[in-house]
């Protein structure tokens, strides 16, 4: 039998109606032809698609026992076969980890990366940590970084700067818990799509770009040497798949550490970051969507706005009588007390909240009382004093002013409209839903009855929002601690359905009803208190 097998495949190229990665493209159909779905090295993946589009998607796809080993422009079927090929499977681990020796769950986000170290044999957590990305220092943004990554020796340079900060967190961790980085044989990793691609060392520039083609959705699993990460020499690393451009590994794995795709009910996920990312189904369907309703949330937009670190204001309460403001704020990393920098998303959003509950402000977001030491007027309006300059950080007062208010109830609405949305595109009431998931650093903190007043999550029963913290983090420790789990995960890439929310007039219509607190139909929001006059 022979070892080498070569398809020539004539591929439909990529639309906007099929924006299929390269790689998957190729995958597909040498299922088709084979039956089974090949393995296609990390390592090669960049350079496949490279053939492909350069070959306009007529190629010759070489396997050896199910590992895609070459690809080549053109009808190659004549040409022998290189001898080194028979080695190269081996280069495509096809199977993960067994119960032996430690584990590292890896959250690759485009701001921080979160881990935890993992004893396989007993799934204890023996160490968590987090650093920030330090490709921050190209842009906070994804788009900055993919401009930065134009050339080939600037992508290498973000890769290993992405991959060195992951090997010295894994490094620290071990260290903490006695252990050593040799000892490490599995690693789940999972990032939004770009992420996952810096990660890989894979080429960014075709994401952002119409028809928006990512290199591969599903990438094999890897050596993890073969990145640059000094863990054991045979450690195997696997990405969560990617379901398309804007919907990444890291949502697929909230959708595992919720367990949607094993529910008979529906429910919903939701994740805010710089989008809003929206997951909504059960077992037998999901459909997904992301939208802009996170920036100003995110300290992106809104000028008090700050990350959730020592300083930020993460909670406020306003004394009705005397609307005096309670302060908390996160400590320093030592426990000690920090000096407020600015508010981070839950602090504005509470603000907000209280503004509106205490008639500080109309449903408008427009100020009520001008007599006040805490009102003061500002370039932008009447603004509200959280902390006086004596009392914060930095010497200047922090004060939210009206423009900023209005910014932040954009947000709201976009993110209430975003759900109302992908609900309607399925025929289902809010009410339908069983559960309501919230996840990433804003599902640890924020408060539902908050984000209800204002008009931002949907009024239902309390009991039915359930917080993920880091959705991303707990599923990659789901999988790493059950990697029999894989083809699991992979079926929800195939089964995810992802909705493009284009500008209409009904969505227009909604957003315009939803600037308003909480809503212009307060019948939406019965437990919220309605003022009038």
């Amino acid at each position: 039998m022979a070892l080498l097998h070569k398809h020539y495949l004539e591929l439909e190229p990529p639309s906007l109606k099929d924006n299929t990665a390269d790689i998957d493209r190729l995958a597909k159909a040498l299922r088709r032809v084979t039956g089974t779905w090949p393995v296609a090295p990390v390592g090669r993946a960049g350079r496949f698609a490279r053939t492909m589009r350069q070959a306009g998607y007529r190629v010759t796809a070489t396997l050896a026992q199910g590992v895609l080993v070459e690809v080549e422009p053109g009808d190659a079927g004549a040409r022998p076969p290189e001898e080194s090929w028979a080695g190269r499977a081996a280069e495509a681990p096809d199977s993960l980890w067994g119960a032996e020796g430690l584990g590292v769950a890896l959250d690759i986000g485009s701001t921080h990366l979160q881990a935890g170290l993992h004893d396989l044999a007993t799934g204890d957590e023996l160490a968590k940590g987090t650093c920030l990305n330090p490709q921050a220092e190209y842009g906070a943004d994804i788009l900055s970084r993919i401009w930065a990554a134009a050339k080939p020796q600037d992508m290498q340079r973000l890769h290993r700067m992405l991959v060195k900060a992951a090997a010295d967190l894994v490094e620290e961790m071990c260290g903490r818990a006695g252990r050593g980085a040799s000892q490490v044989v599995g690693l789940v990793a999972a990032g939004n799509t770009t992420m996952t691609h810096f990660f890989l060392d894979l080429d960014v520039q075709s994401i952002p770009r119409e028809p928006y083609i990512p290199v591969v959705n599903r990438p094999a699993p890897f050596y993890t040497v073969d990145l640059g990460l000094p863990l054991a020499p045979q450690a195997v690393g696997w990405c969560l798949p990617n379901v398309g451009s804007y919907f990444g590994g890291d949502l697929v794995a909230g959708i595992v550490a919720a367990g949607m795709h094993q529910r008979e009910k529906t429910a919903i996920l939701v994740d805010v970051g710089t989008n809003a990312e929206v997951v909504v189904g059960n077992r037998d369907w999901l459909l997904a969507c992301a939208g802009a309703a996170g920036p100003a949330l995110e300290s992106g937009v809104a000028k008090m706005g700050v990350l959730a670190q020592p300083g930020a204001i993460e909670g406020v309460r306003i004394d009705p009588q005397s609307l005096e403001p309670e302060l908390k704020i996160i400590p320093q990393a030592d426990g000690g007390a920090a000096r407020p920098k600015g508010l981070c998303g839950s602090g504005l959003l509470q603000l907000l909240a209280q503004l509106y509950l205490t008639r500080v402000m109309d449903m408008r977001g427009k100020f009520l009382v001008e007599d006040h030491p805490r009102i003061v007027r500002t370039d932008e309006g009447l603004g509200y004093v959280v902390a006086p300059a004596g009392e914060s950080a930095d010497g200047r007062a922090i004060v939210v002013d009206e423009v900023e208010i209005d910014i932040l109830l954009r947000s709201k609405a976009a993110m209430y409209t975003i759900l109302r949305t992908v609900l309607l595109e399925v025929g289902l009431e809010f009410e339908d839903l069983d559960a309501f998931y919230v996840a990433g650093a804003f599902g640890n903190v924020i408060d539902p009855a908050t984000a209800i007043t204002l008009g931002m999550l949907p009024d239902l029963p309390r009991e039915r929002y359930v917080p993920l913290g880091n959705s991303s983090l707990a599923g990659c420790r789901r999988l790493l601690l059950e990697p029999e789990t894989r083809p699991q995960v992979e079926a929800v890439a195939d089964k995810l359905t992802y909705l493009e929310l284009n500008v209409n007039q009904a969505l227009m219509n909604r957003f315009s009803a939803a600037r308003f607190i909480p809503h212009t139909d307060h019948g939406r929001f019965p437990s919220v208190p309605v003022f009038h006059g």
